[in-house]
């Protein structure tokens, strides 16, 4: 039994400590290679290539690189500090950011848990052609769309549904008659959901030996295949059709820009929330900008790399992308790279190693969204079982709520399901994330300088313009006339909000000295996202470490907010014209869902208060002094130190405005130990 134990710990070890108690990575690069693994799946060996060749050409890169620059890294930066300097989850993170953000907080924990159901049956369906590569002849030979079709997926006959002709109603909705579970798709599924709990009942421990694996083995697999697929005929001529072919009309379209930052998100994962729950297992002074810029690099560089092994069996097969005709998420891989595999010396063998990459490559990702569930449930002690109990039950029933994708519709399900999470929901989190985080964070400081009165219209101008430049835009087909109305409504308010301010008492940096109204407008403007820049920068900037640099908080409220903003309002016309079919309808409803949740989060935050432990309830509700930082004091934060030295319990949940009019000398004598 000794011996059985001691072979338990070792191959499945209990994570290391933090001086906090906090479980914590064994080393950095283990935090590293599973915050990689969280990208490099089939976001960036599968969904990558599709998204591409649905919208073929260097016209591509333009949205891309503009959203990996514009919005990736900085968003990046943001969850990956947070979740380091707060030591928890999304909620908690977004919680000591403001205590009515815990819904932000909640969006990336059901966007993730949605995307995991069907990206384990994705698994699934890999692992079919994984048990297929043992057959000699490969049996996808001569027929590679009939085998993926009907061998694998067995997708049924469906009825194609469609609108009237002038759009403006459904004549019928597509219907879908076969409904049978598909036996070994099930099999398959179970299958990886066990992998999936063998990861990550033990906690990091565990997911840090993991890992080692899934990050080494798809690198050299990748190389060898993009070599093999370059060197086949006319290989030349898919790579040419992505890389010299400008569409330049395209531009002009919204979906290649919501696609494009849809990919972005999703291969990233940014928005998935399992990187702000990764990084509150790092030691908290670890160099988080320089982790978010390696994770966010290595992931471009990976998806593009292995984007020339699909391209030069596009060439080779001469598949050509047909305008009006959009292929799945996911669907290009499955029907390139077994091409390459059946033109290798030895095919059986670089099918079997094809296969299994792509499932260590899926299966690194999958555990890592199932995670940012199991961190939350574990974080708020809402139940009290230990973790292996809770990764249990969780895999159990999320095997359970996968069943419906594997079905003979579940590929259109989860095409459905995909499409909107990504254009709606993922868009959404992430906006409400690098918004909210660089608006309302300490707030009250900025009431103090300027009155609630300025505030609020200020704020007015700066949603209210992007609210009525996106609606007057779509109304009259116009975007330029969309964006100069919506500019001058934002300059109309932000006029109106620095003249009635109050002069701040304290001074802003450097140039808005120069006169009252440009401090006041600093104030109004630039003051969240700078003091949030600067108090991270005392956990997660401290000596060599990178410093979150002065013009992200800028870069993030109005560069990546309006842009996110405008993209993701392409989606409902989009639907408008897709609202026919019913799984389209079904993934509509799922991130319409996810979007409640977070606005209620707004509205009232009382009700989320069961995900935040009770001794944590009050973090970020702690008195604060406008440009002065949250520092800590001898190694714990403030809000330990006001709570002991004033001889208080722990802080109650409600804010500490609203604890004014409770208990007025509470309030005074945790004021005067702060200061």
């Amino acid at each position: 039994m000794n011996f059985l134990r001691k072979g338990g710990s070792y191959l499945a070890p209990p994570p290391p400590k933090s001086d906090d108690g906090r479980d914590q990575w064994p080393s950095r690069a283990a935090f590293l290679l599973a915050a990689m693994g969280g990208c490099a799946g089939q976001g960036n060996l599968l969904r990558y290539p599709s998204v591409v060749y649905n919208n073929y050409g260097l016209q591509w890169f333009i949205p891309y690189l503009l959203a990996v620059f514009l919005i990736a890294i900085p968003a990046l930066i943001l969850e990956v500090s947070i979740g380091q300097a707060y030591r928890g989850g999304t909620v908690i993170a977004f919680n000591n950011i403001n205590r009515r953000l815990k819904g932000v907080g909640m969006g990336p924990v059901i966007v993730s848990f949605i995307v995991v159901q069907y990206f384990t049956v994705n698994l699934a369906w890999i692992m079919s052609y994984f048990r297929h590569s043992f057959t000699s002849p490969l049996p996808w030979e001569n027929r590679i769309e009939d085998f993926y079709w009907n061998d694998v997926l067995r997708v049924g006959d469906i009825v194609e549904g469609g609108l009237t002709d002038g759009g403006n109603n459904v004549a019928s909705y597509t219907s879908y008659p076969n409904v049978s579970l598909i036996g070994e798709t099930v099999g398959w599924s179970i299958f990886v959901w066990f992998l999936i709990w063998v990861s990550i009942f033990r906690g990091v421990g565990m997911t840090g030996r993991v890992v080692y694996f899934t990050m080494g083995l798809p690198i050299v697999t990748t190389i060898i295949f993009v070599g093999r697929s370059l060197s086949l005929p006319n290989a030349s001529e898919g790579v040419k059709l992505l890389w010299t072919n400008f569409r330049g009309d395209q531009l002009a379209s919204g979906t290649v820009w919501q696609t494009a930052v849809g990919q972005v998100f999703f291969s990233t994962g940014i928005g998935f929330g399992y990187f702000t729950s990764y990084a509150s297992y790092n030691q908290r002074h670890a160099n988080a900008v320089m982790d978010a810029i390696l994770i966010c690099g290595s992931n471009v560089l990976f998806e593009n790399f292995a984007a020339f092994a699909i391209f030069g069996v596009v060439g080779y097969l001469e598949r050509w992308p047909r305008d009006g005709v959009r292929l799945g998420a996911f669907v290009v891989g499955f029907l390139t790279l077994p091409e390459a595999v059946l033109q290798m010396p030895g095919a059986n063998f670089w099918a079997v190693l094809l296969f299994f990459t792509l499932i260590v490559l899926g299966f690194s990702s999958a555990f890592v969204m199932l995670d940012v569930v199991v961190t939350l449930i574990c974080d708020s002690g809402m139940v009290k079982a230990s973790r292996p109990v809770v990764v249990t039950v969780l895999t159990v029933f999320s095997f359970l709520l996968c069943l419906p994708y594997c079905t003979e519709f579940g590929y259109y399900l989860l095409d459905g399901v995909d499409r909107w999470i990504n254009n709606i929901a993922l868009i959404f989190v992430v906006w409400t994330e690098v918004t909210s985080a660089t608006t309302v964070y300490r707030w009250r400081d900025i009431v103090d300088q300027t009155g609630i009165v300025a505030f609020s219209l200020y704020n007015f101008g700066f949603f209210g313009g992007q609210f009525f430049g996106i609606l007057l835009a779509h109304g009259m087909r116009s975007p330029g006339i969309g964006a100069g109305a919506g500019i001058g409504f934002y300059v109309a308010f932000t006029l109106i909000a620095t003249i009635i301010a109050r002069t701040p008492q304290t001074r802003a940096p450097s140039y808005w000295n120069a006169n009252h109204f440009l401090r006041r407008f600093w104030f109004l403007a630039f003051y969240s996202g700078n003091q949030i820049r600067r108090d991270l920068n005392v956990i997660v900037g401290q000596g060599k470490n990178w410093k979150i640099p002065a013009f992200l908080p800028f870069l993030l409220r109005y560069i990546s907010g309006p842009v996110l903003a405008i993209i993701f309002s392409f989606a409902y016309p989009e639907f408008h014209t897709l609202r026919y079919d019913p799984m389209y309808i079904t993934g509509f409803i799922l991130a319409n869902l996810t979007m409640v949740v977070i606005i209620l989060g707004f509205t009232i935050p009382r009700y989320y208060d069961a995900f935040i432990p009770y001794e944590r309830r009050g973090e970020g509700t702690e008195p604060t002094y406008a440009m002065e930082t949250k520092e800590d004091i001898a190694g714990a934060h403030v809000s330990d130190v006001v709570r002991v030295e004033g001889g208080e319990a722990p802080m109650a949940y409600a804010s500490s405005h609203e604890n004014e009019g409770k208990g007025i000398d509470d309030d005074k004598k945790t004021t005067s130990v702060a200061r």
